[in-house]
């Protein structure tokens, strides 16, 4: 069994500084600092990991499959509840990628992959909130 764990330090306000895997992360909250943001809000980190989770698989996954793409992106979008604790009431994620029309199968295979199988991140999510996902072709 693998244990992830992490120290989260106070700074100031409603800021925190920590570092993950000696990259240094600053977490606030959505006010400003000196009319700047300061940090980055922990949900909004939070649809960072589910994007970055199935980028990371689909793009193993075409290369497995020696499928050459290019312009590549995953956008995460999720809504707020309103009631406290404001919780996202879904996923909605769009993977854009420019690819040629004969590999278009291979990506659908690899999107339905990461999504079912290998996202860690999407299937602690989706315990909480429903996630949705489609593909657009450039």
């Amino acid at each position: 069994m693998t244990i992830h764990n992490l120290i989260l330090h106070h700074r100031q306000g409603m800021e925190f500084d920590t570092e993950i895997n000696g990259f240094p992360l600053v977490l606030n909250s959505e006010n400003l600092t000196n009319g700047e943001p300061a940090g980055i809000s922990p949900k909004k980190l939070l649809l960072a990991a589910l994007s970055g989770c199935t980028a990371m698989d689909v793009k193993s996954l075409l290369d497995k499959m020696r499928v050459e793409f290019s312009d590549f992106s995953v956008s995460v979008e999720a809504p707020l509840g309103d009631e406290h604790p404001k919780t996202y009431l879904k996923y909605s994620i769009v993977y854009k990628i420019r690819i040629n029309q004969k590999d278009r199968d291979k990506m659908e295979k690899a999107v339905n992959l990461s999504m079912e199988r290998y996202c860690g991140v999407s299937a602690m999510l989706r315990k909480s909130a429903p996630v949705n996902y489609k593909i657009e072709y450039l």
